[in-house]
């Protein structure tokens, strides 16, 4: 491990996410949690693998501060890189008006618990008790909590830090996955709305319906751009007056990963075209997986390439409408709705008319991004290297959007959404680690400027609504799931609400608005996934929002 995180040391902030995390956490736990006053520990010892070696918190607390390695300390110099003290010194600060409650919900929450618990394994002899008193005291300090509060308001003589078991937490636990998390029992009291009775549908969206579903493989060329692209088609013999529907996968996946939805929407009359994108589907990502260049693991072009392959499958499938055949005008290409899961979710938005700002994405990247950030956040920055300052990549034929746990970040930037007046729908997990959500959902958001709806599953992961029988990959299994059986009602959800929001653009709207509201959401939800539909943020959340630059570690 120190071998590998020294290579990485040298190649500044050209290391694929996991590579990243999992050095991060590394010293980030073995020194962070090492640090103190005298109050606390003098030294702590650094288990990795079959290597121990103890080393002065004072040391360590003098590199934090200054920058600079005392002479015994040298040979660790490729490990204690200044991207490694900055990390040190980053803070958790949070509003005082709400420390009470942000400690007391976090604590109590399942995931603050998994995460006092992991805390407890990567420092042994710990003890549940002293890890609350030491996260509730240090946390109400002025300068926020960080490492060296932390440390002094848990006193042990010697602190052990087992790196290899802190891997998974480098992972699963970041900065802004915290925030998510300490959020959730906010967003599931206040996002609540209150309804006189009890939600009674004539007719369940969720149901399969009753047209059998036909399926066809298509494989189109774009000799243009030299791009292969496999498409599923999912249609029935007598098509609804609706919109075409086309299903953009995330990074990593392929067309394959909404198959239930396909299937679900076909059912009731829609025609739906999965199509898969070439250099980010699941085959390319593995052969690109070893590659310490992010930028080998997904090319920048691909966030241009990805919107441009849904503008040229409508060319193609306009084609076939004139043409005779099964599929002779089968296809409404002047109004269609995208549906994305993670970077497919930025392809909607880039389609609907978002403005990609990738001068302020640089500007993260180069001052903002640490080891310390969610995969997600360090997805967004391959799109750095292109050289444009704008992307404007809107095709007037999408005429609505659904975005399940997008990935946006800063990909278009502060106000870049704002410019997207058509009807959104967002999907956002709190306990989704790899897009964590209140930085790529809840507030991108904030900045749509049309009919938009916010789905919010408290305690929903990355992957809790993709389809159960499809396999994942090897990246998406690096953080803890919820898939399969424990959530079957945001599926069902999913179902109703996806068929509700495509059904607006078409006489039968008024007959689906009923599950376009909180009560239909509300009416699936269990006590083990709490489920919300809101078409605006609470006062309480926006809030948050406006201080939420501040929560940083």
């Amino acid at each position: 491990m120190a071998n590998l995180c020294s290579r990485l040391g040298r190649q500044g902030r050209k290391i694929s996410w996991v590579q990243g995390l999992v050095c991060s956490m590394t010293i980030a736990l073995s020194s962070a949690f090492g640090m103190s006053s005298t109050l606390a520990a003098e030294k702590v010892t650094i288990r990795l693998g079959p290597f121990q070696q103890s080393i002065a918190i004072a040391d360590l607390e003098t590199f934090a501060k200054t920058g600079k390695l005392p002479q015994h300390l040298q040979i660790y110099g490729a490990l204690l890189t200044p991207q490694f003290r900055e990390l040190l010194n980053r803070r958790l600060e949070v509003d005082p008006d709400v420390a009470d409650k942000f400690f007391d919900d976090l604590v109590r929450s399942p995931q603050g618990q998994q995460l006092i618990s992991s805390l407890g394994v990567a420092i042994p002899g710990s003890t549940i008790e002293g890890l609350q008193t030491a996260l509730n005291l240090s946390l109400r300090q002025v300068n926020g909590l960080n490492a060296v509060g932390f440390l002094r308001a848990y006193p042990q003589e010697n602190v052990t830090v087992d790196a290899t078991k802190a891997i998974q937490i480098a992972i699963e636990f970041n900065a802004n996955y915290l925030q998510s998390q300490a959020l959730g029992a906010l967003l599931e009291r206040d996002l609540f709305v209150k309804n006189p009775t009890a939600f009674q549908p004539s007719f369940d969206p969720a149901a399969m319906g009753k047209e059998v579903v036909q399926q066809q493989t298509l494989t189109l060329q774009d000799n243009k751009r030299k791009r292969i692209i496999p498409v599923d088609i999912y249609w029935s013999k007598n098509q609804s007056p609706a919109p075409l529907v086309v299903l953009s996968h995330g990074f990593g996946a392929n067309r394959r990963f909404f198959g239930y939805l396909a299937r679900h929407l076909a059912s009731h009359g829609v025609t739906v075209a999965a199509i898969e994108h070439p250099d980010s589907q699941v085959n390319s990502v593995k052969k690109s997986s070893q590659a310490a260049d992010l930028a080998q693991l997904l090319p920048a072009t691909e966030f241009i390439e990805r919107p441009k392959d849904i503008s040229f499958l409508l060319n193609e499938l306009a084609k076939l409408n004139t043409q005779s055949g099964q599929f002779q005008g089968k296809f409404n290409t002047e109004n269609v709705s995208v549906i994305g899961h993670s970077l497919g979710g930025y392809t909607a938005l880039a389609l609907l008319g978002g403005e990609v700002d990738l001068e302020e994405l640089r500007r993260y990247c180069k001052n903002s991004l640490s080891l310390n950030e969610s995969p997600g956040d360090w997805l967004q920055c391959a799109a750095a290297p292109l050289k444009e300052q704008k992307l404007q990549l809107k095709d007037e034929r999408v005429k609505s959007a659904i975005a399940l746990n997008p990935l946006i970040g800063k990909l278009f930037g502060n106000k870049g959404l704002s410019q997207v007046t058509k009807p959104v729908l967002f999907l956002t997990g709190t306990e989704d680690a790899l897009t964590p959500a209140l930085k790529h959902q809840i507030a991108p958001f904030a900045q749509l400027g049309g009919a938009k709806y916010l789905l919010t599953a408290i305690g929903g992961t990355h992957l809790s609504i993709s389809d159960p029988a499809y396999s994942v990959s090897t990246v998406t299994t690096l953080v803890k799931e919820k898939r399969g059986e424990e959530t079957n009602s945001l599926r069902q959800l999913i179902r109703g609400v996806t068929l509700a929001f495509v059904k607006q653009s078409t006489p039968e709207a008024k007959i689906y608005q009923p599950f376009l509201t909180p009560a239909y959401a509300q009416s699936l939800s269990t006590s083990q996934l709490p489920l919300r539909l809101n078409s605006d943020l609470p006062g309480s959340i926006k809030t948050w929002l406006s201080f939420g630059s501040k929560l940083e570690f």
